[in-house]
Formats: structure tokens, C-alpha cells, sequence
């Protein structure tokens, strides 16, 4: 079994386990789309239990950046967010509708 997807989503990103999405912007909400998601490498059961917690509360926080203006859809900005042990790094890359993100544990 390939640990590299065909086709990688996200932020592209040497760090290895990361789940790459690309989310759809609709005003200042995100939707997360099973089918614009990847996994390269693989984490652990600890890990991938940390990260059904973490996903929730990165989404809320850039959904707060999106109404404060701290991300905007038409300029590319990255922004890097830290919880629970695992960073996400997130930008719209000027895409008017997408926010494209890795989430990655962190590296110490």
C-alpha cells in the first residue's frame, strides 16, 4: 500500500504524517469535503485520536480569522496554528473560495 495518495491535497508540505484538505469557503464558514482530503504517512492510533479533537478547533479558529480579516480569500497569507500538539498551517492562496491546510504533529 502507497503511503502517498495520488493525488495530495492541502498545503504542500515535506512533514510526514500530515492530513492535507482543501476546504470550501462560503462567506466566513469552511466545509470540510471527504474527497479533498489526503493523508500521506500514517499516524497513530494516539494520534489519530488527538486529531478528531484538534480538526474541530482549527476550523473554528480560521473561521474567526475569516470574519476578522486575518485571512481573506482574495490575498494568499499563511497563517500557522498550534493545539494539543499539532500545528496546522493554513492559507486561501488567493483562491476565492478555498482554504487549503496541512495539519501535522508538531516538530520539537
Amino acid at each position: 500500500m502507497s503511503l502517498i495518495p495520488a493525488h495530495e491535497w492541502g498545503i504542500k508540505s515535506d512533514i510526514v504524517p500530515r492530513l492535507g484538505v482543501r476546504l470550501v469557503q462560503e462567506g466566513n464558514r469552511l466545509h470540510y469535503l471527504a474527497d479533498r482530503a489526503s493523508i500521506t504517512g500514517k499516524f497513530s492510533d494516539a494520534e489519530c485520536l488527538k486529531l478528531d479533537i484538534v480538526f474541530p478547533h482549527f476550523i473554528r479558529q480560521m473561521e474567526s480569522m475569516l470574519t476578522t480579516g486575518e485571512m481573506n480569500s482574495r490575498h494568499a497569507h499563511c497563517v500557522t496554528l498550534y493545539h494539543n500538539g499539532f500545528t496546522c498551517e493554513a492559507d486561501t492562496l488567493g483562491s476565492c473560495g478555498y482554504v487549503y491546510i496541512a495539519i501535522y504533529p508538531t516538530q520539537r
